[in-house]
């Protein structure tokens, strides 16, 4: 399942994981960075500042739940 991990970046701690949002749509084609961040923004609220807000988009596994991560498949960072 594709999802998407959505980061606030914090001047003094710097980039901190705010949540992980799940795609919902069927047609994949739809799917835009900007269609990405309004996602992002209903999850923040609209008086959120965009410029500090990143995402990366990472995949589940459906039947454990995980989400495989660099480091656990192999690929040092």
């Amino acid at each position: 399942m594709v999802a998407y991990e959505y980061y606030w970046r914090d001047a003094i701690k710097g980039y901190q994981l705010a949540g992980i949002l799940p795609e919902r749509r069927k047609y994949l084609k739809r799917i835009t960075q900007e269609s990405i961040m309004r996602l992002g923004k209903k999850f923040f609220g609209d008086y959120a500042d965009i410029d500090n807000i990143l995402f990366i988009r990472i995949t589940i596994d459906k039947t454990t739940g995980e989400i495989p991560r660099a480091q656990e498949i192999g690929v040092t960072p």
